[in-house]
């Protein structure tokens, strides 16, 4: 497996505070959102997820996830509304999950774990690229979704689909047409925190939105995710597994509900 960041015992989350400090600063992500204890905010409007599935690029094996990436160079696919004020472009989703399936979520809701969570990562047109917005305190917002097992999801199918081809690390291929409002719950309640990527370097630039609905997926379904491979093409194989960050601790934020 190549070398820098990842998620085996030699460079997996535990480690990553010896390369990067920001992993040990005051608001990092993923947490364990304590339902009893979120407050719930009046104030906090419904999301508007606005997304056209012509913007869809491509999919990629990046060595840590799967990820479909959109253009962002107008406002086709983007976010308002919710705890964000603004503006924000869809970049990219990706997922993160287990090698089994009571496990794989980075959020935990009271404690439960879920089987997989989709992220939709979008940035604050308030700045002028995405990569100006990840140095701001409100430069992202990232709906994350959880993955319950249950019934087969078609929606997710597509995704699925595309995998066999991008098996590897750094492989990628044409994804078009993909609308990912089909991923989202029926409903759009959610809770929000601000918080970090979850990936290094974890900078703290993220409004969380985590949705209280989840989506289902079958356990045929994940055992497709659990195909693809860390490692590139001529490396031995290493089975992307457990690509996940465990909650970290709260540090005095608040966590707001959007619903009572």
């Amino acid at each position: 497996m190549s070398h820098g960041w990842g998620y085996a015992a030699d460079n997996g989350p535990d480690t990553w505070v010896e390369t990067y400090q920001l992993a040990a600063k005051t608001r990092q992500s993923p947490i364990d959102i304590v339902s009893g204890e979120a407050e719930h905010d009046p104030r906090l409007a419904h999301l508007a997820p606005r997304y056209d599935p012509s913007t869809s690029l491509d999919i990629l094996n990046n060595g840590h996830s799967v990820q479909v990436t959109f253009a962002d160079d107008t406002d086709s696919s983007s976010l308002t509304g919710g705890p964000i004020s603004g503006t924000y472009r869809l970049k990219q989703f990706h997922f993160h999950w287990g090698s089994s399936d009571d496990k794989g979520s980075e959020h935990t809701i009271d404690g439960k774990t879920y089987s997989a969570e989709l992220h939709l990562v979008h940035w604050n047109t308030a700045y002028s690229s995405f990569g100006d917005a990840v140095n701001e305190s409100d430069g992202l917002a990232v709906i994350g979704v959880f993955l319950e097992i249950g019934d087969e999801n078609p929606q997710l199918q597509k995704v699925l689909d595309a995998l066999d081809g991008i098996k590897t690390k750094n492989t990628q291929t044409s994804f078009a047409d993909f609308d990912p409002t089909t991923l989202l719950p029926s409903s759009l309640d959610y809770w929000t925190y601000d918080g970090s990527l979850t990936t290094p370097p974890p900078l703290e630039c993220v409004t969380w939105i985590v949705c209280k609905q989840s989506i289902s997926v079958s356990s045929a379904q994940m055992k497709k995710f659990r195909g693809l491979l860390f490692s590139a093409e001529g490396e031995p194989e290493c089975c992307m597994v457990d690509n996940y960050r465990p909650p970290q601790p709260l540090k005095g934020r608040k966590v707001r509900a959007s619903f009572k």
